[in-house]
């Protein structure tokens, strides 16, 4: 069996434009896994979210974040490309920053150049630190990595602050750094999409936000162009977001669930998701 790393380097390698959907938890994660994706991203922005109740803007913490994904390794055999934001310091945090995650599970960290705290990539008031610091950050993050294979996915955020050719000028300098993927965030056209993956010699990654400010071509499209990934970081998020309020509102009004019952999993779906006949089984062995 191939390692989880050597899967997700795999998968970058083929320039499909590979989707990978968001988990901020194991049963997400799970349902991702059953589905039949190849590997799972672990969104730092959704567990600022369903696990804090927070914007993502830079509040969650290391151990917060290698709680989840030691979590989700354990509940599913996927890779787990894992939402790193800045390293959560500077260089020499980014030493332990590397360590912990690849303990917890990671098959990949996505590190970024935003000045912490960080905040979305869709969202105002951004700014990225030195190019300097970032390279810097990104030979640590090779020189401390275990196992080669891990995937470093450098990301850049500098395409709002200093424009598109600035923002491809610094993911070149993260490539020579030692970044096996780049990710430059937030481009706000087709024709940027098509320059990033012209100009860039490793794969890159597309991010998906609904609402946000890059526009969704499909996945067939971003093969053509030679993504590869794409991210959907959150739809999993906004999907249960909207049916847990639809359905709450529908129950507290109507003080029933018989309007909302086809938004509802059943129960037999729902053990399903989360394993139970595998526990079963094992307290059936152990009785």
């Amino acid at each position: 069996m191939a390692r989880p790393t050597t899967i997700l380097k795999t998968i970058f390698a083929r320039r499909d434009a590979t989707i990978l959907a968001g988990a901020a938890n194991g049963l997400f994660a799970r349902i991702i896994e059953d589905i039949g994706y190849e590997a799972v991203y672990v969104t730092g922005a959704g567990v600022a979210n369903m696990y804090l109740g927070a914007p993502d803007i830079g509040l969650t913490t290391l151990t917060e974040i290698a709680g989840h994904v030691s979590a989700i390794a354990d509940a599913v055999a996927l890779p787990l490309l894992v939402d790193a934001d800045t390293g959560f310091g500077n260089p020499v945090n980014m030493v332990r920053t590397v360590k912990v995650l690849e303990r917890a599970g990671a098959a990949g960290l996505q590190i970024e150049d935003q000045v912490f705290p960080k905040k979305c990539g869709h969202f105002d008031g951004k700014e990225v630190v030195p190019l300097e610091e970032m390279l810097a950050k990104i030979k640590a993050a090779v020189d401390t990595r275990r196992d080669g294979d891990l995937q470093i996915v450098a990301r850049t955020d500098a395409r709002a602050i200093l424009g598109l050719q600035a923002a491809i000028d610094r993911a070149g300098a993260m490539i020579e750094a030692g970044a096996d993927v780049t990710f430059v965030e937030a481009p706000t056209s087709a024709e940027e999409l098509a320059r990033i993956a012209g100009a860039l010699s490793v794969p890159q990654v597309a991010n998906m936000v609904f609402g946000g400010l890059t526009p969704e071509l499909g996945q067939q499209k971003f093969a053509e162009l030679g993504f590869g990934c794409v991210l959907y970081a959150n739809a999993a998020l906004q999907a249960a977001l909207k049916a847990s309020h639809d359905v709450l509102v529908a129950l507290k009004q109507e003080g029933s669930l018989a309007s909302v019952a086809g938004l509802l999993a059943g129960f037999d779906v729902r053990q399903r998701a989360v394993g139970k006949p595998k526990y079963d089984e094992l307290e059936r062995r152990y009785r």
